[in-house]
């Protein structure tokens, strides 16, 4: 009785040593340390500024403001002049004739319609930007969390992995001893295999979401990327009450905006059609120097016989003028007012989609921080404890394993189900800030 009273006491011991870094903690050992370094790591925020800055379909969509600007210095161009010439020659004599044309379009009514949709483009252009900007720092924010979620999933997996892997070698020094069936080893060692496959394919998840996370900061899938932050930091770095917006936050949405820019651009399609089937007014100048006479001779006013031939000159002035009296872009200006009524639908569509999707997505944040504050307090590391009391009661003979692994199994599943929470609680926040606009 003394020498397995001796061999629990260091068991006891043994455990309660393995056990002082709990699972769950922010620090673990294993392979989910390389993805989080709390010193130098990247911080969330950090990695929204690389994406706006990175982000290749971001950057593609700025382009289109500068594309946009191109148009609008088009519109606000002129018709040129065109220049005609013409030489003829008569065959088989002398004659020829040389004619200059110039032709000027007036442009009337017309400028400004271009200019118009020009700079209505421009705006629609500014906030389809805009937009994409609060999208790409939302799937930043969700694959940032999808990353420390798998971590934090990874870290705990480890952790057990561990701790079982200790109680085997405990467990087989017992056997050894005939203080333990080997019954109780086979099945520690059953437990290790499991939990050691749950880790290789939870390391394989965090891999999959560090690479997607890459893609949007525009790095290269082998490029080193370390985090900083933790799922528990940032849930509670992010405590804070975002204030109510209603009316003006679904206003003042990049996407509800470039709407309203959308049918404003179709109030200008509307006026320059409308313009373009008003008359126009076309000037011309023509000068035509003609050296032409007849192959006779004839008397000269001194009297003398000379050949009839002369050059002549002549100008000529006008203007064309472009009536309106079949054609005066009534199709044009039917399509332009049935865009407009489309572009007022749809703004109208995501006035009420903004509405709704921030009303949803601030009763999922409400609901996420109540379920988030039915773990506070000792929640947790009451589970813990529950475990280690159920390990050192079979550690001590008065329990099965059986009972230390199904409190094992239940702390795993309080384990990832406080993980589920976290993340729910961080996803419905940042749900949040997209749906109310925010960027940064």
């Amino acid at each position: 009785m003394t020498r397995v009273a001796a061999i629990g006491l260091v068991i006891l011991s043994l455990s309660t040593v393995g056990y002082a870094q709990q699972p769950g903690q922010q620090e673990s050992a294993g392979r989910a340390s390389p993805y989080i370094d709390p010193v130098a790591g990247l911080t969330l925020d950090d990695a929204i500024a690389r994406a706006l800055s990175q982000e290749p379909s971001l950057r593609a969509s700025r382009l289109q403001i500068d594309v946009t600007r191109g148009l609008r210095e088009q519109a606000g161009l002129r018709p040129n002049p065109a220049v005609s010439f013409s030489q003829q020659q008569e065959p088989s004599g002398a004659d020829n004739q040389t004619r200059i044309e110039l032709q000027w379009p007036l442009d009337l009514y017309r400028k400004t319609g271009r200019v118009g949709v020009a700079d209505r483009e421009i705006e629609v252009a500014r906030q389809s930007a805009a937009n994409r900007e609060r999208m790409v720092a939302s799937d930043v924010r969700v694959k940032y969390g999808n990353v420390v979620t798998a971590v934090r999933t990874l870290s705990v997996t480890e952790q057990l992995v561990a701790a079982t892997t200790r109680q085997r070698t405990l467990a087989a020094s017992r056997v050894e001893q005939g203080a333990a069936p080997p019954l109780d080893r086979d099945m520690l060692r059953v437990e290790v295999q499991r939990l050691e496959a749950d880790r290789l394919i939870q390391a394989g998840t965090v891999d999959r979401q560090l690479i997607e996370l890459k893609r949007l900061l525009g790095m290269p899938p082998d490029a080193p990327i370390m985090l900083r932050d933790s799922l528990e930091v940032l849930v509670r770095r992010d405590s804070t009450v975002i204030p109510a917006g209603g009316e003006a936050s679904a206003t003042t949405r990049p996407d509800v905006q470039e709407a309203e820019a959308r049918v404003r651009a179709g109030d200008a399609q509307i006026d320059r059609a409308h313009r373009e089937g008003r008359l126009d007014v076309s000037l011309f100048g023509t000068y035509m120097r003609m050296n032409a006479g007849f192959p006779q001779q004839g008397f000269s006013p001194s009297g003398a016989l000379e050949p009839i031939r002369s050059v002549f000159h002549y100008v000529s002035l006008g203007a064309m003028v472009t009536l309106p009296l079949q054609n005066r872009n009534q199709g044009t200006v039917a399509a332009a007012e049935a865009e407009r009524a489309g572009a007022a639908a749809r703004l109208d569509a995501a006035r009420l989609a903004a509405q709704s999707e921030i009303a949803a997505t601030r009763s999922r944040d409400t609901l996420a921080r109540q379920a988030l504050d039915a773990y506070t307090g000792d929640t947790m590391s009451l589970a813990r404890q529950n475990l280690d009391v159920v390990r050192q009661t079979y550690e001590l003979g008065r329990g099965t394993l059986v009972d230390v692994l199904n409190e094992q199994r239940r702390y795993l599943d309080v384990e990832r189900a406080y993980t589920e929470v976290l993340r729910e609680a961080y996803d419905a926040r940042q749900a949040l800030r997209a749906a109310v606009g925010e960027v940064r």
